[in-house]
Formats: structure tokens, C-alpha cells, sequence
């Protein structure tokens, strides 16, 4: 054994910590990307630079939610990215996922961690400094920070612009991806505000090479390295 497999085995919550530190480029996609399965899809954003992919499926129900969750953890898994699933600690934790995200209308913080115990990330939506600045935030292991331009996945949800991503450069005491209608074509301007890592949607999820895509948007990612 290795000493980073030590250290996984031995610490996992420190493990994962590190690897979404680390993580520059990070996928939310539903239980059917661009009308593929998730054991097709996925091993090819993934060997693409994806290191961090979300499950996010408001139409499932529990047990189809809960097999869809433990075939992407199974994925995820087996090529070495992080899973986290949207908004349910109860089943994250039954699959065996690395992490739950939860946004502001959704369970606090503090009470997702009471269910999923000390070594599962949590992740936090944000959409203003007050977000930004407030204590379920520092509670997370990271924060999305958005959405910087309008995107149909959260409709009625004003975008935030490059500001919001300028202040959370400055004041984030958590690592941050910027999120929100970015692709290849818009991802330089909130690296130009700060942010060093980026959730994309339908960047990857509907290219029709999502490996392809998710070079395209690794490759601008690593031109700019994160400062430690």
C-alpha cells in the first residue's frame, strides 16, 4: 500500500478533502446526459479531466435515485473521480458516495453532516457575498458560487455575473467553483475574476464527444494553475 492509500484508508475525509482542493473541473449531469446511461457517459468525461461529477435529478423517485446513485458512485469509483449527489444525505450516504450538495433552500449544512457523518464532503450553493460570508458556508467543504450567466437548469434564478466570482476570489474561506452557463467559449472571463475551478452542465453533458469537451475545458483550467 502506497501512502496515499494509507492515508485514504486510514483518514478518508482528509482524502477527499484534498482531491476536491485539488479539483479543478467539476460535472453536474441527471441520470441520462445527453440520453445516455451513466456507465457510457460518464468513463468518458471523466478520462476527458472531469474530477468531481454530481448526480442531479429532481424527477426520480428514492429507489430509481438511489440505483442511479450507486451505478455513478460505481463509475466514479472505478476511474478515480469523486461522486457527490444533489440535495439527499440519506441516500448519498446508503450509496456510499463521497459527498452531498445542498443548496440554500435546501437542508443546512449542519444538519446534512449530523446524517452523513464527519469524512463525506458537503458542498454549498451561493448567490451573494452574504452567502458567501455566512456561517453554513464556512461550514462546507466547498461552495458553487453563481450562477454567472442564466442557465434553463435554474430557472427564475438570476445570473450573478463576474462579480460575485471577483468577491469569493477574495473572501472564500473554502475552495470555489464558479458555476452557471459556462462553457469553452465563456470560461475565460471567470478565470480572468479569480475562480480556478468550474462546474459545467450542458458543456459536457450534451457534446457530442464528452471527452472531448471536457479536454476543451481542462486545457483552460491548467493554464491556469491554482495558487497554493
Amino acid at each position: 500500500m502506497t501512502d496515499s492509500e494509507s492515508m485514504a484508508a486510514n483518514d478518508p475525509g482528509a482524502d477527499r478533502r484534498a482531491r476536491i482542493d485539488a479539483a479543478r473541473l467539476y460535472l453536474v449531469c441527471d441520470c441520462l446526459p445527453g440520453d445516455r446511461g451513466l456507465a457510457d457517459f460518464l468513463p468518458a468525461a471523466i478520462s476527458g479531466g472531469v474530477e468531481v461529477v454530481q448526480l442531479r435529478d429532481k424527477q426520480l423517485g428514492d429507489d430509481f435515485l438511489a440505483e442511479a446513485a450507486g451505478v455513478a458512485a460505481g463509475v466514479c469509483e472505478e476511474h478515480g473521480a469523486l461522486f457527490i449527489l444533489n440535495d439527499r444525505p440519506d441516500i448519498a450516504a446508503k450509496v456510499g458516495a463521497d459527498g452531498v450538495h445542498v443548496g440554500q433552500d435546501d437542508m443546512p449544512v449542519g444538519q446534512a453532516r449530523q446524517i452523513v457523518g464527519p469524512d463525506m464532503l458537503i458542498g454549498l450553493s451561493t448567490h451573494s457575498p452574504q452567502q458567501i460570508d455566512a456561517e453554513d458556508a464556512s461550514l462546507a467543504d466547498y461552495i458553487g458560487v453563481g450562477p454567472v450567466h442564466e442557465t434553463p437548469t435554474k430557472p427564475g434564478r438570476a445570473a450573478v455575473g463576474v462579480e460575485l466570482v471577483r468577491y469569493a476570489a477574495t473572501r472564500s474561506a473554502r475552495p470555489f467553483f464558479a458555476i452557471g452557463g459556462l462553457h469553452a467559449g465563456n470560461l475565460a472571463a471567470v478565470l480572468d475574476a479569480g475562480a480556478r475551478r468550474a462546474v459545467v452542465l450542458r458543456a459536457i453533458a450534451d457534446a457530442a464527444d464528452p471527452r472531448r469537451a471536457a479536454r476543451a475545458l481542462r486545457g483552460l483550467l491548467d493554464a491556469r494553475p491554482l495558487e497554493r
